[in-house]
C-alpha cells in the first residue's frame, strides 16, 4: 500500500521557495539583519556601561514601585548571586535578546491583536497561523531563522520573535472583544471617531489583558533563550548548551537558575503592571 503512494517532495518544494526568497530578498533580509543587531548592541552596549550596583537598585527600585518590597529584595538577591557566580555579562547579553525580542513582538502583535479584533476576515485568517506557531516545537523556528540570517544573535531574535508573539496578538484581541459594548456606544454618541474610540475607549479598557500578553511574551521568549544557544545566540542559553554538552552539569545549573531568577523578576513586575491597570480601570 505504501508503494502505491507517489512521493510528494514537499521538502524540496520548501527548499526551493527558501532559496528563491533568499535570492530575490537578500537586501530586505540584510536590513532586517543589521536593525535587529544594532538594536541588541545597543541594549547591550547600554546595559554593560552602566555599573552593575546601578543596574540593581533599578531594578530594586522598579519591583518596589510596581510590586511589593518582597519582589525588590529577591531582584537585589538573586541579582547580586548572579554577580558571585560570574555569570553578569552573558546575563546582560541575555536581558538585551528579551528586551528586544519582547519590544519587537509587541509592536508587531499589538497591532495584529487589534486587526483580529476588528476585522473577522483577518481572525479567520490569522488564527490557524497563530495555532501552527503555538504548537511548533521550539527547534522548528531555529531552521528558518538560520536559513535567513545564518547563526549567531540575529536568529536568535528572529526565533524568539516568532515563538513569543502569539499571547501579545491573541490576548489584545480578547481584551478588545470584552470592552462593554454600551461604552463604546456612549463614546460614538459623544461623536467619537473609530480612531478615538480604539485609543480613549477599546485601548485603556484593554490594557490589563494586554499588559498580561506582554508578560507571557516575555515568559516565552526566556524559554526561547536557551533554545536559541545551539545557534550561538549567545548569553546563558549557549552556557547551558555547552555545559550540558560538556557535562559540565556544574555551569548548566547555574546558568539556568540565572534564567530562572530573570524570568521570575519580570513576571512578577510586568504582572502586577497588569492588577494596578486593572484596579484602575474598575
Amino acid at each position: 500500500m505504501i508503494d502505491i503512494i507517489p512521493k510528494i517532495p514537499v521538502g524540496r518544494f520548501l527548499v526551493d521557495i527558501i532559496n528563491f526568497l533568499r535570492t530575490n530578498l537578500a537586501i530586505v533580509f540584510a536590513a532586517i539583519r543589521s536593525i535587529i543587531a544594532t538594536a541588541v548592541e545597543t541594549v547591550n552596549s547600554i546595559l554593560t556601561t552602566l555599573p552593575e550596583f546601578v543596574i540593581i537598585a533599578i531594578v530594586a527600585l522598579i519591583a518596589w514601585k510596581t510590586a511589593k518590597i518582597k519582589v525588590a529584595i529577591f531582584s537585589v538577591v538573586s541579582l547580586l548571586l548572579i554577580i558571585s557566580m560570574g555569570l553578569w555579562r552573558p546575563t546582560v547579553e541575555t536581558v538585551s535578546l528579551v528586551l528586544v525580542a519582547t519590544l519587537i513582538a509587541t509592536i508587531i502583535g499589538i497591532p495584529l491583536g487589534i486587526l483580529k479584533a476588528r476585522s473577522k476576515t483577518f481572525a479567520s485568517i490569522i488564527e490557524p497561523i497563530l495555532d501552527v506557531m503555538q504548537t511548533l516545537p521550539s527547534l522548528s523556528y531555529l531552521i528558518p531563522a538560520v536559513l535567513f540570517f545564518r547563526i549567531g544573535i540575529v536568529p536568535g531574535v528572529v526565533a524568539t520573535v516568532i515563538f513569543a508573539m502569539p499571547p501579545s496578538i491573541r490576548l489584545t484581541s480578547l481584551g478588545l472583544e470584552q470592552v462593554s459594548k454600551e461604552m463604546i456606544e456612549v463614546g460614538k454618541s459623544f461623536g467619537a471617531t473609530s480612531k478615538q474610540l480604539l485609543l480613549k475607549i477599546e485601548v485603556p479598557l484593554a490594557l490589563p489583558s494586554i499588559m498580561m500578553g506582554i508578560n507571557q511574551t516575555i515568559m516565552l521568549a526566556f524559554s526561547m533563550v536557551v533554545i536559541a544557544g545551539f545557534i550561538g545566540a549567545g548569553g546563558l542559553g549557549e552556557i547551558i548548551i555547552a555545559g550540558l554538552q560538556r557535562y559540565n552539569l556544574v555551569i548548566a545549573i547555574e546558568a539556568g537558575l540565572s534564567v530562572v531568577f530573570l524570568a521570575i523578576i519580570l513576571d512578577r513586575i510586568t504582572k502586577r503592571l497588569g492588577q494596578i491597570y486593572d484596579v484602575k480601570k474598575s
